[in-house]
């Protein structure tokens, strides 16, 4: 349960990682959403930590 959790956590973190890859490559990027979207992987990296 607990490897699959961590699993889960590192598929979502790296589904951020290409919103926001796409995002910032866009050619008027929303500046709001990277924010939105690095607060999100941030909160994933720590609760990885902790896992």
């Amino acid at each position: 349960m607990h490897s699959s959790h961590v699993d889960a956590l590192k598929a979502k973190h790296a589904g951020l990682e290409a919103r926001l890859h796409d995002e910032q490559t866009r050619p008027a990027p929303d500046i709001a959403m990277i924010q939105q979207i690095k607060r999100k992987k941030l909160k994933i990296k720590e609760e990885l930590a902790t896992a």
